[in-house]
């Protein structure tokens, strides 16, 4: 059986029947009984909103009267269909089921089709942006090595090591690209769910470490984590990803930074990643949608000569919400930003499960 049907039958049995207990709590302890009727209509509401279609509302609908029937209905704890009184109010509960599930089914089509709306909307900007940012290091991956192929003979050693090391750079910077949109195809379908390991702190720091000194191998990184052992549920190269696409984004756009620290701690059950630099922040206008800035991209002029950072954060942001984490942003003080981020430790009776 389907895990959503399943999920549907559960709450159109579990919602009457709580209602139900509800309803006899009342009339036991409080001596009222006209709210019956109410509770059990509020019960088929639920029901209706929480489940798909209109076959789980019905049912909800006819365990809803045949409740009342039976228990509020004289002859107590007897099922009597015979008395108008009960014929009509089955009539006027079915009504009032079908009349909610065809709104409840209307809004959530409606819902549906804004949020495929948004998605298309979303797509087309993404397209139009990483048209932009793949056409700057193409053109220059293209210059330099037509420059190298047609001049070969009369350029110096130097010139042509400063050229292919533009054009290294810039295919490096190709490749993160396409890593980020990758994840964000990943992330953004459905279909598709995380792969989550149980994976060691210490392990993953050292494994972003090691990625980003390949990168960066003149920036250092001062990186505090607790002592204790700790093990966190995750996609792990996902994860990597979004410590190093902000560590990157540090490194490529936080002007006058000197420091940039990585420090790990625990609150609760909660794991919090923050990223530090000493920068030189972030316009305060930004802050409040930088992790959205690249998908909502209008018509606005753009420096095409300067590599976009927002896929990056893009990405950070999706990929923590698919792992059902926060992550924020705010300038410091003292000058500088911090990145911030949390997600789940692992459970410690999962583990000794």
């Amino acid at each position: 059986m389907n895990k959503n049907i399943r999920k549907n039958i559960l709450k159109t049995v579990l919602i009457p029947s709580l209602c139900l207990l509800v309803c006899i709590i009342i009339e036991h302890y409080l001596a009222i009984d006209m709210v019956a009727p109410a509770i059990m209509a509020l019960a088929v509401f639920l029901v209706s909103r929480v489940t798909e279609g209109y076959v789980y509302g019905i049912v909800a609908s006819i365990l809803s009267v045949l409740a009342l029937n039976f228990v509020f209905a004289f002859p107590y704890f007897a099922f009597n269909f015979s008395i108008p009184e009960n014929i009509i109010s089955a009539l006027i509960m079915l009504i009032i089921t079908i009349m909610t599930s065809t709104v409840m089914t209307q809004l959530k089509w409606q819902e549906k089709v804004r949020a495929e709306s948004a998605k298309e909307k979303m797509r087309g900007n993404l397209l139009r942006a990483v048209s932009h940012d793949f056409r700057t290091p193409l053109t220059t991956i293209y210059g330099s090595s037509t420059t190298i192929i047609e001049n070969y003979d009369h350029l110096k050693k130097e010139q042509i090591l400063q050229l292919t090391t533009g054009i290294r750079e810039d295919t490096q910077w190709l490749m993160n690209m396409v890593e980020n949109i990758l994840s964000i195809t990943r992330i953004d379908n459905g279909g598709v769910r995380l792969k989550k390991n149980s994976v060691v702190l210490e392990e993953l720091i050292n494994s972003v470490l090691v990625k980003f000194k390949k990168r960066y191998p003149n920036q250092k990184v001062t990186v505090s984590i607790p002592d204790e052992f700790i093990s966190i549920p995750m996609d792990a190269v996902l994860i990597e990803q979004v410590i190093i696409n902000i560590l990157e984004n540090a490194v490529q756009h936080a002007q006058g930074m000197t420091e940039l620290s990585l420090t790990v701690h625990t609150e609760g059950r909660k794991v919090v990643f923050e990223i530090t630099d000493n920068g030189c922040g972030i316009p305060r206008e930004r802050l409040k949608s930088i992790f959205k800035d690249y998908f909502e991209i209008k018509d606005a002029p753009v420096d095409h000569n300067k590599k976009s950072m927002g896929i990056g954060l893009a990405v950070c942001a999706s990929i923590i919400k698919a792992h059902d984490g926060e992550i924020s942003v705010e300038n410091r003080e003292e000058g500088g930003c911090i990145f911030r981020f949390t997600l789940d430790e692992e459970d410690s009776l999962s583990e000794q499960l």
